[in-house]
């Protein structure tokens, strides 16, 4: 059988109208250059038109026309392949976009409702305890009530001369299809043709199970009438027009709201959502529909054309997006992997929680990361600053409530509004199961939603894989049992057999013994849809509020990050690697993604402050006083609050341009820096919800923290604060250079498969998206890579000494990424399959000092990474003993030759230079 083709390093490149086929096979000699085995594509199937990341994607079996032509897709696949790079596509099987004109089996689900051949397609309620929608698919995309948007003519019947098919159009942008029995009362009966193929529609029963089939038909022959004949034209316009109302009269419109009321569909205000969604979304987004992938035809009809893709090479891989949406990961996974075409490499997106560990019996290379993300950047955080950090925050903002508390708020709050209707279906569905067996009929639906939002709320983990084998694995019941125990607690005064109840329902344990009095089926499913709806509520609770809310060290407020744990043990970070290389070897590596919520760099460059805790809480506490006694505020209660302004210190730091460090102000410059900040925290305030939101922005609040941003930032109006901002930036900016070398040399080593996000081989300052999607200079990198290359093989030492003098422009970090990227290629083997062994290091250091050995028969690679470098130098040296008898060693970094004496590494003078090493046996040096 052939051999999975693992890559050897990957390059994430985000597809979007500026950026094409066509720029990404330009890029593919620089790619190359750089040591990249495999491009990492988002998604590029057919999305909505102006999608800016191609998660909403209306058809699997196309490609986005806006990202180019088959032939400029075929194109930029040739131009890989000629230069050696294979392709892994981000692959969206959970849901699709909805809304607009583009999805064609969603528009036929609007047009035919539940007799639709595609219904089974999307998650939908049809008979759900909103009467008024029983049949009905709520369609919750309008701006305002449905009433005032139905008067203002924003809601108008249009004629499709090609298609010969009507339907209402909502802004001119969301077709919503009316259905062809209803087409008589269109036409009505001022023209012969009309009054013939009205009567024709409104016979459409007769015609079943063909009923789609002859209403094609009626359609193509009334398109053709009114191609063909003038008269037949004028007559469908104006049957139009005598449905249409005017402007400003709602009663003219009364005929239209008629034949709305009467279809399939029900278009309503987009807040309605919360309370009476009845199909499953992406989190709590209208426009994103979940598919049931678990369906054959569905399953087919979705990966007919990447399986083609795969199957002609290509493609190498898939990266699978949300994972947790599935309703069965583990089977969707297993039927992925029999069903291509041939072997392939597969990740998934999967956050982790610090107890949980990738499922074992799922067939895949690993994640897409995440956790290393937060595991590298742990090791960098010094955990004797916790204290203080913690100190400094509270002094700062007041009191602050355990992180754990805020996140279980946050999910409280999220099931209470945005994804309140998510819960009261399964509370009914519980209720309904209740009602099958005596023992159990008289828990009511309120009774049962209170007990389910308890459970949900203290999960601690997004999900639980309880599948249709019935039969739960350890950590299922662990996290389970962990999530009732403490509900049962935030909800004492509900009777505690009802948590007994959904114990053993979420566990399916209620049908463990044959005559169990309940239905196998509707308990298996219930558990199903509760694990596709406590990730979702995590995800949203978690990441989307919690981290902007709790903000003691934001580095950390990370996806798949826990902002509470200041720190990891170097044991940890060992272990990790560990158990990675024996189980895991090829699982994805990331710093930075698409998603991340501040760039690698960024993040390496708040680390420091965990190195100097009384420092930063002095400078904050000056800055306050500068900035809010100059707005009039000296006893600091006006917006933001303490909070906000807190976060707006870290990301002002954090995200400081390397070209903007040690350099004269530019006005020009500020004033961009200024507004990407702007956009950082208005989405911050909105993610938070406490002072605004996204559904009901408070703008005086949002005008008054971005005027506090852009006073800070106004070069002749804040002299005094940036006078006292700059030099603690310009501190911090140089230590986190450090933290960022050592960052992209660890994950360019240790076990795994690392991806380099676009741009990111120079300094990624990013911050949330989406300024983390900004534009590329490209050129900008090849031109520095050639430069670079030529430098260090010219003079090495004196390169490296040079580019670290002038390191803003990146190319330091540039230099080692490529470094270590070239001995990959070179020993693609031993990245691959090598071991792990933990070094120790001796001396005054030793707890500073990272290092490992990895080997594969007579390949090794010894690394060795400084920590903590606020604390500066110490004495004593650094010494490492070694397990193998190899005594001459070669620096790829700097090139430097150690010699051990007696199997011991002296590394002092070489980490004193610079933060990490990369040695390799002296023959082995390339």
């Amino acid at each position: 059988m052939a051999e999975i083709p693992v890559p050897r390093a990957t390059y994430r490149l985000q597809f979007h109208a500026g950026f094409r086929f066509r720029d990404a096979a330009a890029l593919a000699p620089y790619l190359a250059r750089l040591g990249i085995s495999h491009v990492y594509a988002s998604p590029w199937l057919k999305a909505r038109p102006g999608s800016s990341h191609g998660y909403d994607i209306v058809d699997h079996a196309a490609l986005n026309p806006e990202l180019g032509d088959e032939a400029e897709f075929h194109a930029m696949c040739e131009a890989f392949r000629q230069h050696g790079l294979g392709q892994i596509l981000d692959f969206v099987p959970n849901h699709m976009g909805v809304g607009g004109a583009d999805n064609p089996w969603w528009l036929d689900v609007l047009e035919w409702g539940s007799d639709s051949a595609y219904a089974g397609w999307f998650d939908i309620d049809w008979d759900p305890d909103r009467r008024y929608l029983a049949g009905k698919l709520l369609i919750p995309f309008l701006g305002d009530q449905y009433g005032v948007v139905l008067e203002a003519g924003q809601l108008r019947l249009r004629f499709d001369a090609e298609e010969g098919s009507f339907a209402v159009w909502a802004y001119d942008t969301h077709k919503l299809p009316i259905c062809p029995h209803h087409y008589a009362r269109v036409l009505g009966d001022a023209h012969p043709v009309l009054e013939r193929l009205g009567d024709a529609f409104a016979g459409l029963s007769d015609w079943r199970p063909q009923i789609a089939a002859r209403a094609r038909e009626l359609k193509a022959e009334l398109a053709a009438a009114a191609r063909e004949d003038a008269t037949v034209q004028e007559a469908v316009q104006q049957a139009v027009d005598r449905l249409n109302g005017r402007e400003g009269e709602l009663e003219s419109w009364r005929a239209l709201d008629a034949l709305i009321q009467d279809q399939h569909w029900r278009v309503a205000h987009f807040r309605v959502a919360a309370d009476d969604i009845n199909y499953r979304r992406f989190f709590n987004i209208n426009e994103l529909a979940g598919i049931r992938m678990e369906l054959p035809e569905l399953f087919d009809h979705a990966h007919a054309r990447v399986f083609a893709l795969l199957a002609d090479g290509t493609l190498d891989g898939l990266r699978i997006d949300h994972v947790d949406g599935l309703l069965d990961p583990k089977g969707y996974l297993a039927r992925l992997r029999e069903r291509a075409p041939r072997p392939f490499y597969l990740v998934v997106e999967k956050i982790l929680a610090r107890h949980e560990a990738l499922r074992e019996d799922w067939p895949v290379e690993g994640t897409t990361g995440y956790e290393f993300a937060n595991l590298v950047l742990g090791l960098l955080v010094d955990s004797t600053g916790e204290e203080g950090l913690t100190r400094a925050y509270a002094d700062f903002v007041g009191e602050v409530p355990p992180f754990e508390e805020v996140v279980r708020d946050c999910k409280l709050r999220i099931m209470a509004n945005e994804m309140a209707s998510e819960l009261n279906v399964l509370a009914r569905d519980a209720g309904r199961i209740a009602r099958q067996n005596p023992k159990t009929a008289d828990f009511t639906r309120n009774i049962l939603g209170r007990a389910l939002r308890a459970i949900v709320a203290a999960f601690p983990v997004y999900r639980t894989y309880v599948d249709a084998s019935g039969t739960p694995g350890e950590a299922d019941r662990r996290d389970l049992d962990w999530a009732v125990a403490w509900a049962r607690r935030f909800e004492p005064d509900l009777d505690p057999s009802v948590f007994d109840f959904l114990q053993r329902l979420l566990s399916t344990d209620l049908v463990a013994a044959p005559r169990s009095g309940f239905s196998r089926h509707t308990v298996m499913r219930f558990a199903m849809r509760v694990q596709q709806y406590s990730g979702p509520v995590m995800a949203k609770g978690l990441e989307d509020t919690a981290f902007y809310r709790w903000n003691r060290l934001v580095a950390l407020n990370e996806v798949g990050g826990h902002p509470d744990v200041l720190g990891l043990p170097l044991a940890a970070f060992h272990k990790a690697n560990a158990a990675r290389a024996k189980r895991w070897p090829h699982a994805m590596l990331s710093t930075s993604t698409h998603d991340t919520k501040r760039g690698e760099d960024t993040r390496a460059r708040l680390a420091v402050l965990a190195e100097m805790p009384e420092e930063w809480s002095r400078q904050i506490r000056s800055w306050s006083r500068i900035l809010r006694a100059r707005r009039g505020d000296v006893e600091g209660t006006a917006p933001p609050d303490r909070n906000d302004e807190y976060l707006f210190y870290q990301l002002l730091l954090g995200a400081w341009p390397a070209e903007m460090t040690d350099a004269p102000l530019d006005a020009d410059a500020l004033s961009a820096f200024a507004e990407r900040l702007e956009g950082a925290m208005r989405k911050s305030v909105r993610e938070a919800k406490l002072h605004s939101s996204w559904a009901a922005p408070d703008m005086a609040y949002e005008d008054a923290l971005l005027g506090f941003v852009r006073d800070a930032l106004a070069p002749g109006a804040s002299s005094a604060f940036l006078d006292a901002f700059l030099p603690f930036q310009s501190q911090v900016a140089r230590l986190g250079l450090e933290n960022s070398l050592v960052q992209a040399a660890l994950k360019l080593s240790v076990p795994g498969m690392p991806d380099i996000y676009q741009g990111a081989e120079l300094w990624d300052l990013s911050l949330v998206d989406p300024d983390n999607r900004r534009p590329v200079d490209f050129a900008a990198r090849q031109r520095l890579l050639a430069e670079m290359e030529e430098a260090l093989a010219q003079d090495r030492p004196g390169a490296l000494r040079g580019m670290r003098e002038s390191w803003s422009d990146g190319r330091l970090k540039l230099a080692l990424t490529a470094t270590l990227l070239a001995h990959r290629r070179t020993q693609p083997a031993l990245y691959a399959e090598g071991d792990y062994q933990p070094l120790t290091a001796e001396g005054d250091m030793a707890e500073r000092i990272c290092a490992f050995l990895r080997c594969r028969g007579g390949e090794a690679l010894l690394v060795a990474a400084r920590r903590f470098p606020a604390r500066g130098e110490a004495a004593g040296g650094i010494r490492l003993a070694l397990p193998l008898a190899v005594t001459q060693w070669r620096d790829l970094w700097s090139g430097a030759g150690l010699r051990a004496e007696d199997g011991v590494l002296d590394l002092s003078g070489l980490l004193a230079e610079w933060p990490v090493a990369a040695l390799v046996p002296e023959a082995a040096a390339p």
